[in-house]
């Protein structure tokens, strides 16, 4: 296995209680940097979701996407409840991030 692999569920959003996001990837830090930087085409960058507020890290793709596709199902609360709980100041975990 590649050593860059690491399955994730993360948010990004555009300013504290703004617009969302919810991605999956198998490489969080790359993925947040492109968002960032604006080089991901398509809803984030038109929205200017560059803040990574939440992220889940999972042992598989597999268990990555369900998890996605769960949260991606809920409510926009149940979206902001997961980000309070873990990040209640909305802080930007992009430079928090050694994986």
């Amino acid at each position: 296995m590649k050593r860059d692999f690491q399955p994730a569920v993360y948010i990004m959003a555009n300013r504290i209680n703004g617009t969302i996001y919810v991605g999956v990837t198998s490489n969080l830090r790359v993925r947040a940097w492109q968002h960032r930087e604006g080089v991901a085409d398509g809803f984030t960058s038109r929205y200017g979701c560059k803040m990574l507020v939440w992220f889940e890290l999972h042992a598989t793709m597999e268990h990555a996407i369900l998890r996605e596709k769960q949260i991606k199902g809920g409510s926009r609360a149940r979206k902001l409840a997961l980000i309070e709980a873990m990040n209640p100041a909305w802080r930007d975990l992009f430079d928090d991030l050694v994986l």
